[in-house]
């Protein structure tokens, strides 16, 4: 994981991933990684290295990624990377897969509302017994 953030400067997440990232004690505190929240609700965020973001994700993001910069990572939340894969804004999508059957739970990711072809780019075991994969986003 060292490898990827490496490539990273910027974090992008909803309101739903932030309340729990900040609540755990979290925040970018990684560096020069910027954080993005997006929220209809939040009126304020007054931690450092986070912006507060009422736009529309799609567009915000689209735009994001025409300025200079390292990588931009969606963290956490279907809900929220549903609206970026709706809007065609995710190049590539990696995932971590535990060892562990659940009976139930919230999906990795929600219905984008339009068919997403993935590609395989990368497929490593990683430090217990975890899979590490990661896919390019077809168009």
């Amino acid at each position: 994981m060292r490898d990827y953030w490496k490539r990273i400067d910027t974090l992008v997440m909803g309101r739903k991933t932030w309340e729990v990232v900040a609540g755990q004690g979290g925040g970018p505190g990684m560096g020069s990684v910027h954080s993005y929240v997006f929220s209809r609700t939040l009126s304020r965020i007054s931690r450092k290295g986070v912006t507060l973001v009422k736009d529309d994700a799609g567009e915000f993001v689209r735009a994001l990624k025409q300025q200079p910069g390292k990588d931009i990572c969606v963290f956490g939340g279907g809900d929220f990377a549903r609206s970026l894969f709706a809007a065609g804004v995710i190049d590539e999508v990696g995932f971590n897969i535990q060892p562990v059957l659940l009976g139930s739970g919230v999906p990795m990711l929600l219905d984008p509302g339009r068919h997403v072809s993935l590609e395989l780019m990368e497929s490593r075991t990683i430090d217990g017994g975890c899979v590490y994969v990661t896919y390019k986003v077809g168009r």
